[in-house]
């Protein structure tokens, strides 16, 4: 088996992310050949967008919102993304283990103790046929049917229970973080019934197509699904297979494209909880371990990155109209100035119609 390195992987990483160069795909397109899109926070998935496509607005994101045609909810890793609303009817049935898991964690376990949980699902989709509420508003309504329970726990177990959509207000532009959420049934939303079976095979085949060479444990990490072994073995014969640097097993798509790895990039500007920096367990093909264990405390809050030459070399954070640039090693003369140039972009995108300013640290 051919033996990929850790650069090879990287470039070919960042080709199939979009992030080698921009494109010129609709969001929608992107969005659907990234699966699905990190949404744990309005804005940050505009962000993500920007960073990828050579013509892209704000409203080019929401009106696909609003047009149903993207919806934003709980899917793979049980958190929230953004996905096609085609994909979304197989995606969230085929990760149903993950999400269901988190009513064994205490903060949902001991409010819904005792309750017939098929029950509580059935009382979320009948209060919420035909309309939209918020969490609040639905525990407040489920409270009544399950008394002397917390009523914000009974609405967020509903729906992990059912499969809801967020209304698009919820996924505007203009938060950078969540206050308030609006839900509605997934497939009165979607217009079309939710899939009765996990699809195992298509979740591969669409994450390799996006983020692979990757191993079975990459694949489960991304997902937050487990026994993906088995399939995997059965499509082998389907699949290319190589070895890491560290002679672990990479699968991938027999036609996919493997990128040069000299390949020059760009300097890039990742949102927090970007898929890029999410989707493989060893995430050493884009950021190197040293610099992993300088978020890692913070990671689940989101940090959001910036890449030279194809690797995470710092972070970024917006302060008011300020783009803060922190680097955590040296910057060449050409990569300081690529860097300005970029972040200049970006505040533009960030914080439309402001007299904004970039500071690069240290």
């Amino acid at each position: 088996m051919t033996e990929l390195s850790l650069r090879e992987l990287n470039r070919t990483l960042l080709v199939r992310q979009m992030l080698a160069q921009r494109v010129a795909m609709t969001p929608l397109e992107l969005v659907r050949h990234l699966v699905a899109v990190q949404g744990q926070e309005p804005n940050w998935p505009y962000v993500g967008l920007w960073s990828r496509l050579t013509d892209f607005a704000h409203d080019d994101l929401a009106a696909l919102l609003r047009e149903r045609k993207l919806v934003r909810s709980t899917m793979i890793r049980r958190t929230v993304h953004l996905a096609d609303a085609d994909d979304f009817g197989w995606l969230r049935p085929t990760v149903r283990p993950i999400v269901h898991a988190a009513l064994q964690a205490a903060y949902y376990r001991d409010e819904i103790e005792g309750i017939d949980l098929d029950e509580l699902a059935a009382a979320g989709r009948e209060l919420l046929s035909g309309r939209i509420l918020s969490r609040s508003d639905l525990g407040q309504l489920l409270g009544e049917r399950f008394p002397d329970r917390h009523p914000r726990r009974l609405a967020e177990s509903a729906e992990l229970l059912v499969p809801m959509v967020h209304s698009p207000v919820t996924g505007a532009w203009g938060k950078w973080r969540n206050r308030s959420v609006t839900v509605a049934l997934a497939d009165e939303w979607i217009g079309l019934p939710m899939s009765t079976e996990p699809q195992a095979e298509t979740l591969i085949l669409r994450y390799l197509a996006a983020f692979g060479p990757a191993t079975v444990a990459d694949m489960q990490a991304w997902a937050g699904v487990t026994r993906l072994a088995e399939v995997v073995d059965e499509m082998r014969t389907r699949l290319r297979v190589f070895t890491d640097d560290q002679h672990r097993v990479l699968f991938d798509l027999p036609d996919a494209p493997l990128a040069d790895p000299n390949l020059t990039v760009p300097v890039r500007f990742l949102p927090a909880f970007d898929n890029a920096l999410l989707g493989h367990k060893d995430r050493r093909r884009i950021i190197s371990d040293e610099d992993y264990q300088r978020i890692a405390r913070e990671a689940s809050g989101g940090v959001p990155m910036y890449l030279v030459d194809g690797f995470v070399h710092g972070r970024w954070s917006l302060d008011d109209s300020t783009i803060r640039v922190t680097p955590w090693h040296p910057l060449s003369a050409t990569e300081a100035e690529e860097l300005r140039v970029e972040a200049e972009r970006m505040l533009t995108f960030v914080v439309p119609g402001q007299d904004g300013k970039v500071v690069i640290e240290g």
